[in-house]
């Protein structure tokens, strides 16, 4: 059946330029509304900017001009980023608008008509940069709890929102899934919150300080508190209160209906991306005012409450939180400009994990594009055309009747079966011991790193099929042989395609032109095995994606570590990152030493004693690249070469080539001991997908 799928990024302050944190989140949020789209779902994609407050009237004084002037350049840095980033946004909508104007003093109004904004003398600990007051008790060695910055003793008249009376109702909303807060770390931060007594809310600034805001429409001596306006635009945007329509009716989600009859259609299905610094103001502040508002308007109390939550991590450099104030922040044009929005795009979602933290590195970025786009995924889609040009005159062969014939076709069929089944269940908990879930639960759970790891575990058996069954030499002798190959070649990379479109939109719509498949992404209720018709003509073209030289700061590159001996040490040359960490063993290493370690998980795909050797096995490690790595262990005194074949490993994978007993080892599986002095492989808690980092 079909569902409604309404997706909001927070909208952003224009106090400054957009960074990577907003570009991940908008994104993030893109790939989802795209995904959603793959499961059948109407959807619709809200974001904008934030334009009032004390900070942008600061931002407006420091450069000489008005707040709106200021509001009307900063809010098209945000405004002409997304179409570059391929995000495609529904409505951009601005808090400065007259029609969310009138949507914030109307819910005012009837907030103070009923009794719920009442005027009190209060003193307290207010934060100017986030323009919030705190007790005594919040303060954090006297400072912000949440930003960390001075705070001033102010004492004046305000208007409250007595946001306390809601506070169970929150609670039970939370707890019965009412109100879905993802991930569930984040909910029990709220809950925890709530354990608290649940203060009233200062929603009003006195235009003695602050000018520049909405004016309360009961008492023309105050302005609206910033974050009151704000989080209306999520349902002004879609006519509540029957709101006006935007400028350009056409962004409206039903054009020809009024505001009241969007809201009515589209509420219920309101998902909010945002970044854990401002979960309270999400979670607790905007719930608590819808609960007031459908008070106020005689409806229950749950009315209008928002569907779920979906709460990012913070980009990081050198473990660090980016931060305009200290000047680390990443301009994302720069990288667009770089590498193409697409590569940007694909680092984003494959690099981290939802509501999680992670480190951004233009190295790591770099290192995912050479391995998994330009080679796994571009490499493949060359290697497949050029075959089926030589043999079959540029036309897919004609599809095979029979099942498939050797173990590497089966290999492919069995993960497609995998990943295009139904969303059967809720959670992807059931799928936990599986090497991929279906593409159904990892959408609808927001685990969209792991739809790009499973869709690129596809690439990779693809890879494995054109090595193992070797239509290039099969061609010569059996060409029936090769054309099913090679069919279960282009069908796989057509199904890849599909599932890998939500994030790399120009690039899969590209390779599904090459191998004459349908260009408009299916469903995945319509998309099944064989659809790919024969003797569709094949389309050559340059590779998909460029492959760059890896950018290795002065920061990064290792120096030799100093040690304090009693005797001169006899000077060697440093070769490796591995080098350096053994001739420092035990000695501190500090972090860029560490971050030039590459280590991955890996999958053994077989194992083998070598030759005249009583240590060593040779293993083939499947590492998501183009083919198995060769690695040789020395390890065979406590495995059998049987009890590793499906077993998930870690791999130094940047270690310098070895030659050992006549063959050639390109890593080093890392390996601990029992108390018995056997080997032990080190593992990941719960399969993950091959390739993953480990830091």
């Amino acid at each position: 059946m079909t569902s409604k799928f309404y997706v909001t990024t927070p909208i952003y302050y224009v106090n400054d330029k957009p960074h990577i944190g907003h570009a991940y989140c908008t994104i993030l949020a893109d790939v989802a509304v795209r995904a959603h789209r793959l499961l059948g779902d109407q959807t619709y994609f809200l974001t904008g900017t934030d334009e009032h407050g004390q900070k942008v009237q600061e931002a407006a004084q420091k450069r000489g001009i008005e707040p709106q002037q200021h509001c009307d350049e900063l809010h098209l840095a945000f405004k002409d980023l997304w179409p570059q980033l391929l995000c495609g946004t529904n409505q951009f909508i601005r808090t400065t608008e007259p029609r969310h104007r009138a949507v914030v003093q109307r819910a005012l109004q009837q907030l103070h008509d009923r009794g719920l904004v009442v005027p009190r003398e209060f003193e307290g600990w207010y934060c100017v940069p986030d323009e919030r007051f705190w007790t005594e008790k919040e303060l954090s060695d006297g400072k912000c709890p949440a930003c960390g910055r001075q705070v001033v003793r102010l004492k004046e008249k305000n208007w409250f929102f007595l946001m306390s009376q809601f506070a169970e109702p929150l609670r039970a909303a939370i707890t019965s899934g009412r109100i879905a807060i993802a991930p569930a770390s984040r909910a029990n931060e709220v809950l925890g919150f709530l354990d608290k007594p649940l203060q009233d809310l200062c929603i009003s600034r006195p235009k003695s300080r602050l000018q520049w805001g909405i004016e309360l429409p009961f008492d023309r001596d105050f302005v609206t508190y910033v974050w009151f306006d704000a989080l209306l635009n999520y349902a002004t945007a879609i006519g509540f209160l029957d709101a006006e329509p935007p400028t350009d009716a056409a962004q409206w989600p039903q054009p020809s209906a009024s505001g009241t009859a969007n809201f009515d259609q589209w509420w219920p299905a309101v998902t909010h991306f945002l970044g854990k610094d401002i979960l309270t103001t999400h979670t607790v502040y905007w719930p608590t005012m819808l609960m007031g508002l459908a008070q106020a308007f005689d409806k229950p109390h749950d009315a209008w409450l928002p569907r779920q939550f979906v709460v990012t991590g913070w980009w990081l450099l050198d473990n660090a939180k980016m931060s305009k104030s200290i000047g680390n922040v990443v301009n994302p044009l720069d990288m667009r400009a770089k590498y193409g929005p697409e590569v940007l795009r694909w680092f984003v979602v494959r690099e981290m994990v939802v509501g999680q933290d992670a480190n951004f590195s233009e190295e790591a970025l770099v290192r995912r594009n050479n391995v998994e786009l330009a080679n796994d995924f571009g490499n493949l889609l060359q290697r497949i055309t050029a075959l089926v040009d030589k043999y079959f005159g540029g036309q897919v062969p004609t599809p095979p009747s029979g099942a498939p014939t050797t173990d590497a076709q089966r290999a492919v069929r069995e993960l497609v079966a995998m990943l295009l089944r139904p969303d059967a269940a809720s959670d992807d908990g059931q799928w936990a011991g599986d090497r991929v879930a279906p593409v159904a639960v990892s959408v609808r759970a927001f685990r969209l790193h792991r739809l790009a790891a499973d869709a690129m575990t596809l690439v990779s058996r693809l890879n494995v099929l054109v090595q193992h069954d070797a239509p290039f030499r099969t061609a010569r002798d059996d060409l029936p042989a090769a054309a099913q190959s090679l069919y279960c070649a282009l069908e796989g990379l057509r199904i890849a395609a599909t599932l890998l479109q939500p994030i790399l939109p120009m690039a899969c719509a590209e390779v599904l032109r090459r191998i004459g498949a349908d260009q408009q992404a299916r469903p995945l209720s319509e998309l099944s095995w064989g659809q790919l018709p024969g003797g569709a003509q094949l389309a050559n073209g340059p590779p998909l994606f460029a492959k760059y030289d890896v950018p290795i700061s002065v920061a990064a590159e290792v120096a030799p570590v100093v040690v304090a001996v009693d005797k001169p040490a006899p000077l060697r040359p440093v070769q490796s990152p591995v080098d350096t960490l053994i001739e420092a063993a035990r000695v501190p290493v500090v972090i860029d030493q560490f971050a030039a370690i590459d280590l991955r998980i890996g999958h053994v795909v077989s194992a083998a004693p070598v030759p005249k050797s009583t240590k060593l096995l040779c293993l083939s490690i499947d590492l998501s690249e183009a083919q198995p790595r060769q690695i040789l262990s020395g390890i065979a005194e406590s495995f059998a070469p049987a009890d590793l074949i499906g077993q998930q490993v870690l791999v130094l994978a940047n270690l310098a080539p070895r030659k050992m007993m006549g063959l050639i080892s390109h890593g080093m599986v890392l390996v601990s001991e029992d108390a018995q002095g056997r080997r032990v492989l080190v593992q990941p808690a719960h399969p993950v997908p091959n390739g993953g980092t480990v830091r």
